[in-house]
């Protein structure tokens, strides 16, 4: 079996012999055991007056400072580690590419609650995007598509097996054009779209060939040919949203242009569309245009896309168009390409007719004028629109039609569970028709260290340009250490897909852009400050979610998840074992973990990792032994429902 002649999984109770190096400290030590026994006495002394808290905690407390004042002595707590260079090491690295863990039983732990394997059905289980659960919702307009989680009487308390067979994904960017069948295993695609080019089946593995409905010779070339409407190269649009997106192909042949493409579509007939896309590596989410606002701030993208993603733009008021209108930067363009554009060449194969197709983009003309949107050119197969760089002349037109009205005063940025208006979102003021509504915003790659409008302009409470460049300065000396005790993090090709649960400034993804991964950047519903919009200004990507619910993504999404403060968070609000269930249905098998929260919350974390089977230490903060926030790193073990031979 592949993988069988690694190295197996190092765990922290596994520890290696002393070294030389420890050797001679010991003999050090007792040359000077008086006075090192004193120093521990004040140390204890002083940490046990100092941190007031209960006795069990100060006790483990003083452990881990007997820990640090001995540390040539003592090596090898199993929990805490004061040193990620001299202490063990947890195992990072990939050990299996075929199919050879199944199973998933955890060692019995009298002190620890054992999370035991769901059933095999709930392989692909999305929580929020149930297909059963979902047809109990209205039909009209899609609403049952939207999320709908279930009670937290309903929740799992099981760990989602990865189905029989699975691998590790194809390393970036080979995982562009090849997914394991695995992984993944539906042909209903490569049945379905078999004369469109998006998939093909070859064996025990998927290809991509980068082909879509309405770019049959590949998405590159149908990037090209936007690329010679408006300026893909200037480094003027970063981010993207690709609406309805198939196997996000559009997406994936962005990338190499420096641009991020949040990719996006229901769990509908057109089964594991999103999930091709995040094993292929590509951005992507669960979602759909309904009712509710999409979970992204107002001026979030540079470009949104729409390629035959059957979203009926022109109908219920302008709604759907109206929504992009919100979420597209000021000078941000749509493009559209499908029906009903160029509808004089293709009505016969679409099978409709030439005056339904034209009534089709009538409408769509007529929503886009409304919206003050400029039509900046249609060729060949391609539309594309503008939006104003303010709202200066479209308010004076909007007070003669009043179609549609302008939004009363609201927050714009709100956008979790938030019912969709028919209004237009009025941009920021500005002082004249040459001004950019909300603030210029640098070109790529400038705009990721330079201080976002919504920053310099004061809009956000209580951030300043002074605390943006502090966290700045704070999250490289972070990553940097991170790199020190996962030394994978740094290793092209290891990870790929990453998750910053409470992301705040995007100060993590922010150090990362220079590998050859991304990062969704999560800012949740329930924090102080909605910091998203300045992620985005930074020309990075996320979303919004509370973690007392699901995300809305398929099982097996992330290579790494990383949690700062999350626990904290949400120590009122959720059970911590349903947030850790979450982490573990999203990650990949043998995906690494990073929480970054107080000492106490920690060692509670710990105690349900290990009953998910997680190998997992705790060590020191960046700046020392003396701070009471600790990390925690562990890794997902590896394994898989049993085989139908064995079920």
């Amino acid at each position: 079996m592949a993988g069988s002649n690694q190295t197996p999984y190092y765990t922290p109770t596994s520890k290696p012999s002393p070294s030389t190096h420890l050797f001679s400290s010991w003999r050090r030590l007792n040359l000077y055991c008086s006075l090192a026994a004193i120093t521990f006495l004040c140390c204890a002394c002083y940490y046990a007056g100092q941190l007031q808290h209960t006795t069990t905690t100060v006790g483990l407390h003083l452990s881990n400072i007997a820990s640090n004042c001995f540390s040539s002595q003592n090596t090898t707590s199993p929990v805490f580690s004061s040193s990620p260079v001299s202490s063990s090491q947890l195992d990072f690295t990939t050990h299996h590419s075929a199919g050879d863990g199944a199973g998933g039983a955890v060692v019995p732990d009298d002190t620890v609650k054992i999370y035991p394997p769901c059933d095999v059905k709930y392989s692909e289980y999305t929580p929020c995007e149930d297909p059963t659960r979902s047809l109990k919702y209205n039909r009209d307009r899609l609403i049952y598509r939207e999320r709908h989680c279930p009670e937290k009487s309903e929740f799992l308390k099981c760990r989602i097996p990865a189905p029989y067979g699975y691998k590790n994904p194809f390393k970036w960017p080979m995982s562009r054009d090849l997914a394991w069948y695995a992984n993944v295993p539906h042909k209903e695609l490569t049945v379905e779209k078999a004369v469109q080019n998006w998939i093909r089946f070859e064996g025990d593995r998927f290809r991509f060939p980068g082909g879509g409905t309405m770019f049959p010779n590949g998405a590159d070339a149908y990037i090209d040919d936007i690329g010679k409407l408006i300026n893909l190269k200037d480094g003027s649009i970063r981010t993207a949203l690709d609406t309805g997106c198939g196997v996000a192909s559009w997406g994936a042949y962005l990338l190499s242009r420096n641009i991020l493409a949040i990719s996006f579509a229901p769990r509908d007939t057109h089964e594991a569309q999103v999930q091709f896309a995040l094993e292929r590596g590509v951005p992507a989410l669960i979602g759909v245009i309904a009712s509710k606002r999409l979970p992204y701030p107002s001026r979030a993208f540079d470009m949104a896309h729409c390629s035959r993603c059957l979203i009926p733009w022109g109908e219920h008021d302008g709604t759907y168009l109206i929504e992009v209108d919100r979420v597209l930067r000021p000078g941000g363009y749509w493009i559209l390409s499908g029906p009903p554009i160029h509808w004089r060449k293709y009505w016969k194969g679409w099978e409709r007719t030439k005056e339904d197709l034209n009534a089709e983009q009538t409408k769509i003309e007529k929503v886009a004028r409304s919206l003050c949107w400029k039509k900046f050119v249609e060729k060949d197969d391609i539309a594309i629109w503008q939006k104003p760089y303010n709202h200066l002349q479209c308010k004076e037109l909007l007070k003669a039609s009043k179609n549609p009205p302008m939004c009363p005063a609201q927050d714009p940025d709100r956008a979790w569970y938030t019912e969709i208006e028919t209004c237009l979102t009025s941009l920021p003021e500005v002082s004249s028709e040459e001004k950019v509504a909300g603030g210029q915003l640098e070109k790529w790659p400038k705009r990721l260290h330079a201080i976002p409008p919504r920053i310099s302009r004061g809009t956000l409470n209580g951030v300043t340009s002074d605390t943006f460049n502090k966290d700045s300065q704070q999250w490289k000396r972070r990553v940097s250490y991170y790199k020190t005790v996962n030394n994978q993090l740094g290793q092209p090709g290891r990870y790929r897909n990453l998750l910053d649960m409470n992301a705040y400034l995007g100060g993590f993804a922010a150090n990362l852009v220079d590998d050859p991964v991304w990062v969704m950047n999560i800012v949740p519903a329930e924090a102080k400050v909605n910091t998203l919009g300045v992620i985005y200004e930074r020309g990075l990507i996320g979303t919004y979610q509370s973690w007392c619910e699901a995300m809305s993504t398929y099982p097996r999404t992330y290579d790494l998840i990383h949690a700062d403060s999350v626990f904290t968070l949400y120590k009122d609000g959720c059970e911590m074992e349903d947030i850790l269930l979450e982490m573990d249905r999203i990650l990949r098998p043998e995906g690494s973990v990073i929480i970054r929260d107080d000492v106490d919350i920690l060692i509670k974390v710990k105690s349900i990792t290990d009953g998910l089977n997680w190998d997992s230490q705790i060590v020191d903060h960046e700046d020392g032994p003396l701070e009471r926030e600790k990390l925690l790193f562990a890794v997902k073990s590896y394994w898989t429902a049993p085989s139908i031979q064995e079920s």
